[in-house]
């Protein structure tokens, strides 16, 4: 795996670990394309695949991933959706990208698998994100606790993303998630997906006993019902991103006691939920231009 696209500390040894390969895949691809004055560039664009999921024979859906943390992605993604509750369930996890496919193999089984797959909502996330069962039956366990966050740790967390993005960079056509403490970027994991990246670092939190309540979450992509969902499981009170939100995003995230905080690029953002838990400590001085936007209301950014 490339160095710029390693910003995820390496797991302890202390905490029960199951069978794991390691199959990480280069982000990025180098390709020649022709510009309007047909002359050749080289590029880098990135990489998008296949990777079907298995649980105990059972497949359970097919993920389209830049491939970069699959085994935590399968973890992560059946922790999420309520396959698994505690990692020493799982005997093993193995990737195999000839077969596309990563198989997760319990000690004894999963109950009532068939009927856990019964009912499907397929959500708004890139690449069509799956959440199985009824929503309802995930929010009745998800309220969190309210949790304050200061303006000054937004912008330090910001500030300190600055660092990441790489393959954004590079590549375009990705989006990057962050679980984030104290200023600090945890880990960092961009994908072709958001849900993608969220269930990597949902993986990792969950091998690694992580609790979410003083942490922020980060994400470049809006935020849906799918995102709230998610980082509500993770344990996590407050959401952040710079691009937009959804309704029922906002109405989630209401029920759930999420601080929604949107728009979030340099010295602005917008608290969508929650503003009466962010302490305003670190105004800025003057009021930056309002950004270019595109029809439909969408933020102009460069690629």
């Amino acid at each position: 795996m490339e160095e710029a696209f390693m910003s995820a500390p390496t797991l302890s040894g202390e905490r029960y670990r199951p069978a794991m390969t390691d199959e990480g895949l280069a982000p990025c691809h180098a390709v020649t394309a022709i510009d309007e004055h047909g002359q050749p560039k080289e590029r880098e664009i990135a990489g998008e695949q296949p990777l079907t999921l298995y649980l105990d024979k059972q497949e359970i859906v097919t993920l389209m991933t830049l491939g970069g943390y699959p085994e935590l992605l399968a973890l992560g993604y059946l922790r999420n959706q309520g396959f698994l509750e505690e990692p020493e369930q799982v005997a093993a996890v193995q990737v195999d990208w000839e077969a596309e496919a990563a198989v997760v193999v319990t000690h004894n089984g999963v109950p009532d698998l068939a009927e856990r797959m019964g009912t499907r909502t397929v959500t708004t996330g890139c690449g069509q994100g799956t959440v199985f069962g009824k929503l309802i039956d995930h929010l009745e366990r998800t309220a969190l606790e309210p949790a304050m966050v200061h303006q000054s740790a937004i912008y330090g967390t910001l500030d300190a993303l600055n660092r990441y993005n790489e393959v954004y960079r590079r590549a375009g056509a990705v989006h990057g998630c962050a679980l984030c403490h104290e200023h600090e970027i945890e880990m960092f994991v961009e994908d072709v997906g958001r849900h993608n990246a969220v269930d990597a670092i949902a993986g990792y939190m969950w091998l690694e006993d992580i609790r979410g309540e003083d942490r922020i979450f980060y994400t470049t992509g809006r935020l849906t019902s799918e995102m709230v969902i998610k980082v509500a499981q993770m344990g996590v009170p407050v959401l952040l991103s710079r691009s937009g939100i959804t309704q029922m995003g906002l109405d989630l995230g209401k029920r759930l006691g999420i601080t929604l905080v949107a728009r979030a690029k340099g010295t602005r953002f917008l608290i969508y939920n929650g503003a009466e838990r962010v302490v305003l400590d670190d105004e800025p001085t003057s009021e930056p231009p309002e950004p270019k936007r595109e029809r439909g209301g969408a933020e102009k950014q460069k690629e």
